[in-house]
């Protein structure tokens, strides 16, 4: 009787360990799938691959065009990691959405910049004209930053960089609400961040994520970026789900992708799209 109790318990904790994400086939101590964005996280990861096989563990990837699936998919279990997001954005994800996302490492920074669509230069940016950013809270207001450095808006009181530095869940900040003084009547387009290359011809300027510049080849007609000081705030992270950041497999990750390989390979590259965080 005790032996057919022992085994009933133990299925019910194979069970609820399943359950609660406990088991993860997508990572194991030989093995990881981590969901990355084509450019430039899968392309770092692919130069990752056989620093990790010499320690005897097989890195997939698998590639997302979107912010969206590829924490869902972590939260799911059907990844054992992701790279593709900043911090700041994570922490807004897990408060809307309830997830239980956290950062294992800290990889590169992308600084966010600012792209030429019918006008030629911020010199040249016309009253009305028409400005793409991106439409999640983080991003968007990102952006915000960047053009109220730039001089073209004013924000409200303690909507600053310090805003995200110090945020420790959802964030509230975009078009609608961050703007204090408009004096060029700029009209904000608001989209998801991978459609912003292909509606420059639409907008006059677009402030947009480095690795979609990168992966629609404009990287080289970046007009201006962020500061170094801003852009290390969104340093570009590895997640997991909670509880995994020790595991083996992901400590051997953030030791190569923290390598000095990996950062030649960043530095030589990308030439400052892409910075190492140090």
């Amino acid at each position: 009787m005790k032996k057919l109790i022992a085994v009933v318990c133990a299925a019910a904790l194979c069970a609820g360990l399943a359950a609660c994400g406990g088991a993860n086939k997508n990572l194991t101590d030989t093995y990881i799938k981590v969901g990355a964005s084509p450019a430039p996280h899968a392309d770092i990861l692919r130069q990752a691959q056989p620093l990790l096989e010499e320690k005897g563990i097989k890195l997939e990837i698998q590639e997302f065009d979107d912010y969206v699936v590829p924490n869902t998919a972590l939260e799911n279990g059907d990844l054992g990691a992701n790279y593709f997001q900043h911090e700041p954005y994570l922490k807004d994800f897990n408060a809307q959405n309830n997830t239980h996302l956290a950062t294992a490492a800290y990889v590169h920074y992308e600084p966010l910049g600012v792209y030429p669509g019918k006008t030629s230069s911020i010199e040249a940016l016309p009253d009305g004209a028409k400005i793409g950013i991106p439409n999640d809270n983080t991003n968007g207001g990102r952006a915000l930053l960047l053009l109220a450095d730039l001089g073209l808006i004013t924000l409200k009181d303690g909507l600053d960089l310090d805003y995200f530095r110090n945020a420790e869940g959802a964030l509230n900040f975009s078009e609608y609400d961050g703007i204090a003084e408009n004096p060029k009547n700029i009209q904000f387009v608001a989209l998801e961040a991978a459609n912003l290359p292909p509606s420059l011809p639409d907008l006059d300027l677009a402030v947009i994520n480095g690795n979609y510049a990168l992966g629609a080849g404009i990287a080289d007609q970046v007009l201006t970026t962020e500061t170094p000081e801003t852009a290390q705030v969104f340093a570009n992270v590895l997640a997991v789900k909670e509880g995994n950041e020790n595991s083996k497999a992901v400590q051997a990750l953030i030791e190569v992708l923290n390598s000095e390989t990996i950062k030649e390979y960043i530095q030589d590259t990308y030439k400052g799209t892409v910075v190492p965080v140090e």
